[in-house]
Protein backbone atom coordinates (compact mmCIF):
# COMPACT_ATOMS: atom_id res chain seq x y z
CA UNK A 1 0.00 0.00 0.00
CA UNK A 2 1.23 3.80 -0.54
CA UNK A 3 3.15 4.40 2.46
CA UNK A 4 1.71 8.43 2.54
CA UNK A 5 -2.08 6.30 3.72
CA UNK A 6 -3.07 7.96 7.18
CA UNK A 7 -4.17 5.74 9.94
CA UNK A 8 -7.71 6.50 8.86
CA UNK A 9 -7.45 5.44 5.78
CA UNK A 10 -5.22 2.02 6.92
CA UNK A 11 -8.26 1.47 9.37
CA UNK A 12 -10.54 1.82 6.77
CA UNK A 13 -8.40 -0.97 4.62
CA UNK A 14 -8.35 -3.37 7.36
CA UNK A 15 -11.91 -3.12 7.16
CA UNK A 16 -12.31 -4.04 3.65
CA UNK A 17 -9.78 -7.15 4.76
CA UNK A 18 -12.01 -8.77 7.39
CA UNK A 19 -14.88 -8.00 5.43
CA UNK A 20 -13.84 -9.96 2.61
CA UNK A 21 -11.63 -12.75 4.41
CA UNK A 22 -13.36 -13.42 7.84
CA UNK A 23 -10.92 -15.16 10.36
CA UNK A 24 -7.89 -13.30 8.60
CA UNK A 25 -4.31 -13.52 10.82
CA UNK A 26 -2.77 -10.63 11.64
CA UNK A 27 0.36 -12.02 9.58
CA UNK A 28 -2.34 -12.26 6.77
CA UNK A 29 -3.63 -8.55 7.67
CA UNK A 30 -0.53 -6.92 8.31
CA UNK A 31 0.81 -8.19 4.71
CA UNK A 32 -2.54 -6.63 3.27
CA UNK A 33 -1.41 -3.29 4.99
CA UNK A 34 2.18 -3.30 4.51
CA UNK A 35 3.03 -2.60 7.87
CA UNK A 36 3.62 -4.55 11.01
CA UNK A 37 1.58 -7.32 13.12
CA UNK A 38 2.32 -4.15 16.48
CA UNK A 39 0.70 -1.94 13.91
CA UNK A 40 -2.13 -4.04 12.76
CA UNK A 41 -3.17 -4.61 16.38
CA UNK A 42 -3.11 -0.17 16.65
CA UNK A 43 -5.68 -0.23 13.85
CA UNK A 44 -7.90 -3.09 14.82
CA UNK A 45 -8.13 -0.36 18.01
CA UNK A 46 -9.11 2.18 16.06
CA UNK A 47 -11.42 0.53 14.49
CA UNK A 48 -13.19 -0.61 18.00
CA UNK A 49 -12.96 2.86 18.88
CA UNK A 50 -15.41 3.57 16.30
CA UNK A 51 -18.11 1.02 17.28
CA UNK A 52 -17.26 -1.49 14.94
CA UNK A 53 -17.03 -4.58 16.44
CA UNK A 54 -14.07 -6.94 15.49
CA UNK A 55 -13.63 -10.39 17.13
CA UNK A 56 -10.53 -11.93 17.40
CA UNK A 57 -9.36 -15.74 18.04
CA UNK A 58 -6.09 -17.01 19.66
CA UNK A 59 -4.61 -20.02 18.81
CA UNK A 60 -3.50 -21.99 15.24
CA UNK A 61 -6.88 -21.30 13.82
CA UNK A 62 -7.41 -17.75 15.62
CA UNK A 63 -7.65 -14.48 13.32
CA UNK A 64 -9.66 -11.75 13.35
CA UNK A 65 -13.49 -10.99 11.53
CA UNK A 66 -16.06 -8.25 11.89
CA UNK A 67 -18.89 -9.42 14.62
CA UNK A 68 -22.44 -10.22 13.74
CA UNK A 69 -24.61 -7.47 12.51
CA UNK A 70 -21.77 -4.83 12.08
CA UNK A 71 -22.99 -2.09 9.51
CA UNK A 72 -20.26 -1.09 7.03
CA UNK A 73 -20.12 2.18 5.26
CA UNK A 74 -21.33 2.35 1.48
CA UNK A 75 -19.13 1.25 -1.22
CA UNK A 76 -16.97 3.95 -2.31
CA UNK A 77 -14.90 4.07 -5.68
CA UNK A 78 -11.82 6.47 -6.58
CA UNK A 79 -11.73 8.42 -9.92
CA UNK A 80 -9.63 5.84 -11.47
CA UNK A 81 -11.70 2.92 -10.08
CA UNK A 82 -14.82 4.72 -11.65
CA UNK A 83 -13.61 4.77 -15.10
CA UNK A 84 -11.72 1.36 -15.14
CA UNK A 85 -15.41 0.02 -14.41
CA UNK A 86 -17.02 1.96 -16.90
CA UNK A 87 -14.15 0.87 -19.45
CA UNK A 88 -14.59 -2.83 -18.90
CA UNK A 89 -18.27 -2.82 -19.20
CA UNK A 90 -17.88 -0.68 -22.55
CA UNK A 91 -15.23 -3.57 -23.36
CA UNK A 92 -17.65 -6.47 -22.10
CA UNK A 93 -20.33 -5.01 -24.75
CA UNK A 94 -23.06 -5.46 -21.89
CA UNK A 95 -26.53 -5.87 -22.84
CA UNK A 96 -29.30 -3.03 -21.54
CA UNK A 97 -29.29 -4.52 -17.99
CA UNK A 98 -25.71 -4.54 -17.26
CA UNK A 99 -25.86 -0.76 -18.52
CA UNK A 100 -28.44 -0.08 -16.70
CA UNK A 101 -26.76 -1.31 -13.54
CA UNK A 102 -23.79 0.30 -14.42
CA UNK A 103 -25.93 4.01 -14.40
CA UNK A 104 -27.12 3.27 -10.73
CA UNK A 105 -23.83 3.00 -10.38
CA UNK A 106 -22.82 5.99 -11.36
CA UNK A 107 -25.92 8.01 -9.88
CA UNK A 108 -24.56 6.98 -6.47
CA UNK A 109 -21.32 7.84 -6.59
CA UNK A 110 -19.89 11.53 -5.11
CA UNK A 111 -20.42 14.31 -7.99
CA UNK A 112 -16.68 15.15 -8.00
CA UNK A 113 -15.94 11.04 -8.54
CA UNK A 114 -18.65 10.40 -10.66
CA UNK A 115 -18.93 13.02 -12.91
CA UNK A 116 -15.74 11.77 -15.18
CA UNK A 117 -17.49 8.41 -15.45
CA UNK A 118 -21.09 9.47 -16.93
CA UNK A 119 -18.99 11.61 -19.53
CA UNK A 120 -17.17 8.52 -20.38
CA UNK A 121 -20.17 6.51 -20.29
CA UNK A 122 -22.23 8.98 -22.41
CA UNK A 123 -19.64 9.88 -25.07
CA UNK A 124 -17.97 6.38 -25.91
CA UNK A 125 -19.23 3.62 -28.25
CA UNK A 126 -18.47 -0.15 -28.42
CA UNK A 127 -18.96 -1.95 -31.50
CA UNK A 128 -20.93 -5.14 -31.53
CA UNK A 129 -18.24 -8.34 -31.12
CA UNK A 130 -20.22 -10.96 -33.03
CA UNK A 131 -18.04 -13.48 -31.47
CA UNK A 132 -18.64 -12.95 -27.58
CA UNK A 133 -21.80 -14.43 -26.30
CA UNK A 134 -22.97 -14.07 -22.82
CA UNK A 135 -24.46 -16.95 -20.94
CA UNK A 136 -27.78 -16.40 -18.77
CA UNK A 137 -26.51 -15.17 -15.38
CA UNK A 138 -28.54 -17.96 -13.23
CA UNK A 139 -26.51 -20.76 -15.10
CA UNK A 140 -23.01 -19.02 -14.69
CA UNK A 141 -24.29 -18.67 -10.73
CA UNK A 142 -25.30 -22.69 -11.00
CA UNK A 143 -22.41 -23.46 -12.45
CA UNK A 144 -19.89 -21.49 -10.14
CA UNK A 145 -21.79 -22.49 -7.09
CA UNK A 146 -20.56 -26.06 -8.00
CA UNK A 147 -17.47 -25.16 -8.83
CA UNK A 148 -17.30 -23.42 -5.46
CA UNK A 149 -18.59 -26.37 -3.72
CA UNK A 150 -16.72 -28.74 -5.65
CA UNK A 151 -19.99 -31.38 -6.23
CA UNK A 152 -20.94 -32.86 -9.45
CA UNK A 153 -23.27 -31.58 -11.50
CA UNK A 154 -25.61 -32.68 -14.12
CA UNK A 155 -25.56 -30.39 -17.77
CA UNK A 156 -28.12 -29.92 -20.36
CA UNK A 157 -26.11 -28.91 -23.52
CA UNK A 158 -27.09 -28.09 -27.16
CA UNK A 159 -24.12 -28.51 -29.23
CA UNK A 160 -23.20 -25.46 -32.03
CA UNK A 161 -24.41 -28.03 -34.91
CA UNK A 162 -27.83 -28.12 -32.86
CA UNK A 163 -27.61 -31.52 -31.07
CA UNK A 164 -28.95 -31.88 -27.24
CA UNK A 165 -27.40 -34.22 -24.71
CA UNK A 166 -27.34 -34.63 -20.73
CA UNK A 167 -23.80 -35.18 -18.98
CA UNK A 168 -22.34 -35.84 -15.62
CA UNK A 169 -19.41 -33.50 -15.24
CA UNK A 170 -17.23 -32.44 -12.45
CA UNK A 171 -17.06 -28.83 -12.81
CA UNK A 172 -13.48 -27.21 -12.32
CA UNK A 173 -13.27 -24.12 -12.96
CA UNK A 174 -15.52 -20.85 -15.33
CA UNK A 175 -12.55 -19.19 -17.66
CA UNK A 176 -13.61 -16.30 -19.36
CA UNK A 177 -11.91 -15.57 -23.09
CA UNK A 178 -12.16 -13.75 -25.54
CA UNK A 179 -15.85 -12.62 -24.81
CA UNK A 180 -16.60 -15.94 -24.40
CA UNK A 181 -17.46 -18.11 -20.74
CA UNK A 182 -16.05 -21.53 -21.12
CA UNK A 183 -16.83 -24.53 -18.13
CA UNK A 184 -13.83 -26.93 -17.62
CA UNK A 185 -14.55 -30.34 -16.38
CA UNK A 186 -14.26 -33.92 -16.02
CA UNK A 187 -16.94 -35.72 -18.72
CA UNK A 188 -18.53 -38.59 -17.08
CA UNK A 189 -20.15 -39.25 -20.21
CA UNK A 190 -16.85 -39.02 -22.48
CA UNK A 191 -14.68 -39.96 -19.58
CA UNK A 192 -12.25 -36.66 -20.63
CA UNK A 193 -11.81 -33.43 -19.85
CA UNK A 194 -14.11 -31.15 -21.80
CA UNK A 195 -14.49 -27.16 -21.88
CA UNK A 196 -18.04 -26.34 -22.55
CA UNK A 197 -19.81 -22.62 -23.53
CA UNK A 198 -21.38 -21.80 -20.65
CA UNK A 199 -24.23 -19.87 -23.39
CA UNK A 200 -24.74 -23.06 -24.90
CA UNK A 201 -25.61 -24.89 -21.22
CA UNK A 202 -29.58 -25.21 -20.92
CA UNK A 203 -29.95 -26.56 -17.92
CA UNK A 204 -27.72 -27.36 -14.55
CA UNK A 205 -28.57 -29.54 -11.56
CA UNK A 206 -26.09 -30.11 -8.76
CA UNK A 207 -25.66 -33.88 -7.36
CA UNK A 208 -24.90 -34.85 -3.63
CA UNK A 209 -21.40 -36.46 -5.04
CA UNK A 210 -17.93 -34.57 -4.41
CA UNK A 211 -14.67 -34.70 -6.48
CA UNK A 212 -11.47 -32.98 -6.12
CA UNK A 213 -10.13 -31.07 -8.83
CA UNK A 214 -6.56 -31.95 -10.18
CA UNK A 215 -3.82 -30.16 -7.43
CA UNK A 216 -1.93 -28.48 -10.37
CA UNK A 217 -5.07 -27.51 -12.55
CA UNK A 218 -3.94 -24.45 -14.47
CA UNK A 219 -7.96 -23.23 -15.56
CA UNK A 220 -6.98 -21.12 -18.02
CA UNK A 221 -4.15 -23.00 -19.91
CA UNK A 222 -6.64 -26.21 -19.57
CA UNK A 223 -9.21 -24.38 -21.96
CA UNK A 224 -6.67 -23.16 -24.16
CA UNK A 225 -5.29 -26.73 -24.17
CA UNK A 226 -8.50 -28.74 -25.06
CA UNK A 227 -10.82 -26.30 -26.82
CA UNK A 228 -10.35 -28.07 -29.71
CA UNK A 229 -10.78 -31.56 -28.99
CA UNK A 230 -13.78 -34.00 -27.92
CA UNK A 231 -16.93 -32.59 -30.60
CA UNK A 232 -18.24 -34.70 -33.27
CA UNK A 233 -16.00 -34.21 -36.56
CA UNK A 234 -12.43 -35.15 -36.66
CA UNK A 235 -10.31 -32.84 -38.19
CA UNK A 236 -6.56 -33.05 -39.88
CA UNK A 237 -5.11 -30.88 -41.61
CA UNK A 238 -1.59 -30.24 -43.00
CA UNK A 239 0.16 -27.30 -43.80
CA UNK A 240 2.92 -26.80 -46.30
CA UNK A 241 4.85 -24.41 -44.12
CA UNK A 242 6.54 -24.58 -41.04
CA UNK A 243 4.79 -24.98 -37.76
CA UNK A 244 6.70 -21.41 -36.22
CA UNK A 245 5.04 -20.22 -39.17
CA UNK A 246 1.95 -21.57 -39.22
CA UNK A 247 1.39 -21.02 -35.44
CA UNK A 248 0.01 -17.70 -34.98
CA UNK A 249 -2.90 -18.21 -37.55
CA UNK A 250 -3.75 -21.19 -35.23
CA UNK A 251 -6.74 -20.38 -32.82
CA UNK A 252 -6.81 -22.96 -29.42
CA UNK A 253 -10.50 -24.43 -30.62
CA UNK A 254 -9.21 -25.61 -33.94
CA UNK A 255 -6.78 -28.23 -32.44
CA UNK A 256 -3.31 -29.02 -32.01
CA UNK A 257 -0.51 -28.28 -33.99
CA UNK A 258 2.88 -30.61 -34.31
CA UNK A 259 5.62 -30.74 -36.79
CA UNK A 260 5.05 -32.87 -39.88
CA UNK A 261 8.53 -33.10 -41.90
CA UNK A 262 9.15 -29.75 -43.93
CA UNK A 263 5.60 -28.74 -42.39
CA UNK A 264 3.15 -29.44 -39.67
CA UNK A 265 -0.09 -31.02 -39.31
CA UNK A 266 -3.35 -29.33 -37.15
CA UNK A 267 -5.58 -32.14 -35.31
CA UNK A 268 -8.98 -31.81 -33.66
CA UNK A 269 -12.36 -31.88 -33.90
CA UNK A 270 -14.99 -29.31 -34.01
CA UNK A 271 -19.19 -29.48 -34.15
CA UNK A 272 -19.48 -27.18 -37.02
CA UNK A 273 -17.19 -28.04 -40.06
CA UNK A 274 -19.07 -25.45 -42.02
CA UNK A 275 -17.73 -22.41 -40.08
CA UNK A 276 -14.40 -24.32 -39.52
CA UNK A 277 -13.79 -24.26 -43.00
CA UNK A 278 -14.92 -20.98 -44.16
CA UNK A 279 -14.13 -18.63 -41.18
CA UNK A 280 -10.81 -20.23 -39.79
CA UNK A 281 -9.03 -22.49 -42.48
CA UNK A 282 -9.91 -19.65 -45.06
CA UNK A 283 -8.08 -16.82 -42.92
CA UNK A 284 -4.73 -18.90 -42.93
CA UNK A 285 -2.60 -17.78 -45.38
CA UNK A 286 -1.06 -21.05 -46.23
CA UNK A 287 -1.03 -23.95 -48.46
CA UNK A 288 -3.01 -26.89 -47.18
CA UNK A 289 -4.13 -30.09 -47.57
CA UNK A 290 -7.31 -31.13 -45.78
CA UNK A 291 -6.65 -35.63 -44.41
CA UNK A 292 -9.81 -35.47 -42.44
CA UNK A 293 -12.85 -36.06 -41.58
CA UNK A 294 -14.95 -36.62 -44.35
CA UNK A 295 -17.01 -34.00 -42.77
CA UNK A 296 -14.51 -30.84 -43.28
CA UNK A 297 -13.09 -32.42 -46.39
CA UNK A 298 -16.79 -31.54 -48.06
CA UNK A 299 -16.99 -27.89 -46.01
CA UNK A 300 -13.61 -26.74 -47.63
CA UNK A 301 -14.85 -28.16 -50.74
CA UNK A 302 -17.78 -26.09 -50.63
CA UNK A 303 -15.87 -23.25 -49.75
CA UNK A 304 -13.60 -23.14 -52.90
CA UNK A 305 -16.19 -24.18 -55.00
CA UNK A 306 -17.91 -20.62 -53.90
CA UNK A 307 -14.89 -19.25 -54.29
CA UNK A 308 -13.41 -20.49 -57.73
CA UNK A 309 -17.82 -19.35 -58.96
CA UNK A 310 -16.76 -15.56 -57.88
CA UNK A 311 -13.95 -15.49 -60.54
CA UNK A 312 -15.36 -17.73 -62.95
CA UNK A 313 -15.50 -15.66 -66.35
CA UNK A 314 -18.94 -15.37 -67.74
Amino acid sequence: MPTELSPTARALRAMEILQARPGVTAGELADGLGVTERAVRRYVGILREAGIPVESTRGPYGGYRLGRGTRLPPVVFTEPEALSLVMAVLDSHADDVVDAALGKVIRALPENVGRQAAVLRAHASAAPDRNSARPDPATTSALVAAVAARRRAVISYRSDSGGEWESEVDPWAVVVRHGRWYLLCHSHRADAIRTYRIDRVRAVRQTAHGFEPPADLDPVAAVEQHLGTGWEFATRVVFHAPREQVAPWIRPPMGRLEPLGQGCVLVGSTSNPAMYAQEWLATVPFNFRVDGGPELRAAVAAVAARFAAAVARP
